[in-house]
């Protein structure tokens, strides 16, 4: 038997693989998004930055203008999609068969999570209770999981498994209520003919599900072409509609593991009694039917739920959110403190996150332990809750996303930013160095 052949290739594709495939891979690529979108912004090219991303592109039929919107636009309105969809994907993926299955251990993640989105969202509300500004309260309220998660996983081993569950559970529910606060909170006016065509659409997609239809061809075409589309016309947040319509996933195995590992062993019997001729870069006829019916086996066992998020999360990993930030993360830092400090906004963003989170994530915990109703994870203690607490007070993408929808006035956008950028920096720096000081 020949060993696997090697191409100079290689050399190049596998370090990249293996890079991708590294839990803490996505923030590396996030912060650097970060860095090189706020370097631009307080550059010579600065005007040209945020001059591009005003550019308009859309589509022309006999003269009149469809879905003509800037690039800022689709990007927070299309490829965000894209970022939700995986999310509703990952939120159903862990309610069906993951941490959030089991309701005793969900427990304290879930209630740790609305500690920590309500306290922030007092906080700020306390800071600025009237005006424009007030309607900033949600933006303290997310935690960035990529940036949380990938803060986490440099710590290796020193972590236990336990508590990155722990921090992963509570930044899923986390964003699942800010997309909850986003629908109710954070939608303009709505158009209930084209909301009424998109909930149809949903319908379709959910009765396809329960009539066994696994073509991702169906509900792509159904979630585009129909639930986006109809949402993004509506007034309510296109993101939104990625989330209904990727709850309309299946999320079940058409075969059982015994009934698939049977298959595929009779296959590789038939694929090894053939003759085989290493000297012949080709295959046979029979070879490959035996390869298709094996690979339509191996189909029929992953949900089309598990295979989207599988297939999706790089390139939202890698190309959706990097976009994402470099569009929306570029702020000059040319303001003056009296501009800075004009309103509330940016310390009410700044306290919301840093403090809120942590006296909400940890005094929640501790009260369900202390009063017994769940006990602490194994492995997890005082020390090590404060910093998970800490790191839930990284808020950067679904917080810069929520200030997009909260604020008109440029200045307050940039405040916002401003106090995300503080928080989450500080809360990282801080939630590292206590969960890496040693027992």
């Amino acid at each position: 038997m020949s060993e696997e052949k090697k191409y100079p290739i290689d050399k190049v594709t596998y370090p990249i693989q293996k890079f991708i495939q590294q839990e803490k891979a996505g923030g590396i690529v996030l912060g650097i998004s970060v860095i090189i979108a706020l370097f631009l912004a307080n550059s010579p090219w600065s005007d040209q930055y945020f001059e591009f991303f005003q550019h308009k592109i859309g589509l022309q039929f006999n003269g009149e203008s469809f879905l003509n919107y800037s690039f800022i636009h689709w990007i927070n309105d299309g490829l965000m999609a894209i970022f939700f969809f995986v999310l509703g994907l990952e939120l159903k993926r862990e309610i069906v068969g993951g941490e959030l299955s089991n309701p005793r251990k969900a427990l304290l993640p879930i209630a740790a999570a609305f500690g920590g989105v309500v306290v922030p969202a007092i906080i700020y509300l306390i800071l600025n209770p009237t005006g424009e500004v007030s309607s900033g309260w949600g933006i303290p309220m997310a935690t960035d999981i990529a940036f949380a998660l990938g803060v986490l996983y440099l710590l290796g081993s020193k972590i236990p498994l336990s508590l990155k569950i722990f921090l992963t559970a509570l930044a899923i529910v986390d964003d699942l209520v800010a997309v909850l606060v986003i629908a109710f909170f954070y939608t303009s006016e709505i158009s209930f003919v084209s909301l009424s065509i998109g909930l149809g659409f949903v319908l379709i997609m959910f009765i396809g599900n329960k009539m066994g239809v696994r073509s991702i061809f169906f509900y792509a075409f159904f979630g585009i072409i129909g639930v986006w589309i109809a949402f993004l016309l509506s007034g309510v947040h296109a993101t939104i509609a990625a989330v209904l319509a990727a709850f309309t996933i299946p999320a079940d195995m058409r075969i059982g593991e015994n009934a698939y590992i049977d298959k595929i062993q009779h296959y590789l019997k038939k694929f090894k009694a053939m003759d085989a001729n290493d000297e012949i870069p080709t295959l046979t006829n029979e070879q490959l039917h035996i390869l298709d019916k094996a690979k339509e086996g191996t189909k029929e066992i992953i949900p089309p739920l598990q295979r989207l998020e599988h297939a999706m999360h790089p390139f939202v990993t890698f190309i959706v959110i990097p976009l994402f930030a470099l569009a929306n993360a570029g702020i000059s830092l040319s303001i003056d403190i009296e501009q800075l400090f004009s309103t509330n906004v940016a310390m009410g963003v700044t306290l919301g996150l840093l403090l809120g989170k942590v006296i909400g994530v940890v005094g929640v915990t501790l009260l369900l332990v202390k009063l017994k109703v769940a006990p602490f994870p194994e492995g997890m203690n005082i020390r090590n809750l404060f910093g998970i607490g800490l790191l839930a007070s990284i808020g950067f993408t679904m917080s810069l996303f929520i200030t997009s929808l909260a604020f008109t006035e440029e200045v307050y956008m940039t405040q916002a930013k401003i106090g995300i950028f503080t928080a989450s920096l500080i809360g990282g720096v801080l939630g590292y160095m206590l969960l890496n000081k040693k027992n």
